[in-house]
């Protein structure tokens, strides 16, 4: 009796574990994504990756259109020195040398500079009396204020300062007064 007992108790156990795998299995089958869902998905996707190679694409030129204009700056740099050599020569002509001298240095210099400034460098416009600015300005050192409204701001430019395209590649080197 225990025997038969047991065996009715275990085949009831088995049918209870059929019915519930059933149910399982009958919810895995509604579980699945239906065909719009799985077309919604994936249309998703492809809308958020050709946006983002959209973006790539806007990110790299970009990155490529700053490299070319920028791609001349170490050049730009060293001859900042040879023009400034320029000016030094042309205030040392015209102070003690002779007129023809200055006239061929200043077409050679004309020409230098025109040539820097057709491949985008701009000279910023620095004057004794101009408000302090560390964007664009690089104080050499302090003095004396020899007017009250020149205090905290410009007393002399020592070295022009240079742009290319919208970057600085030298600040303009001042003496500012306190």
């Amino acid at each position: 009796m225990e025997n038969q007992d047991i065996n009715e108790e275990s085949i009831n156990n088995q049918e209870e574990t059929n019915i519930q795998n059933e149910a399982v299995s009958e919810d895995n089958v509604t579980g699945k994504p239906s065909a719009e869902e799985l077309l919604a998905e994936e249309k998703d996707r492809y809308i958020r990756l050709y946006a983002e190679f959209e973006n790539y694409k806007k990110r790299t030129s970009k990155e490529k259109m700053e490299f070319f204009q920028y791609a001349n700056q170490d050049m730009m740099v060293s001859m900042l020195g040879v023009l400034d050599d320029f000016e030094r020569a042309l205030k040392e002509i015209a102070k003690n040398g002779n007129p023809s001298d200055l006239q061929g240095v200043e077409l050679i210099y004309n020409k230098f500079k025109s040539k820097l400034t057709e491949k985008g460098l701009k000279a910023m416009e620095v004057n004794p009396g101009d408000s302090f600015n560390v964007d664009f300005h690089e104080a050499i050192t302090q003095i004396p204020a020899p007017s009250e409204d020149l205090k905290g701001k410009i007393v002399d430019v020592i070295e022009t300062g240079y742009t290319l395209g919208d970057k600085v590649i030298r600040f303009a080197k001042v003496v500012t007064g306190n």
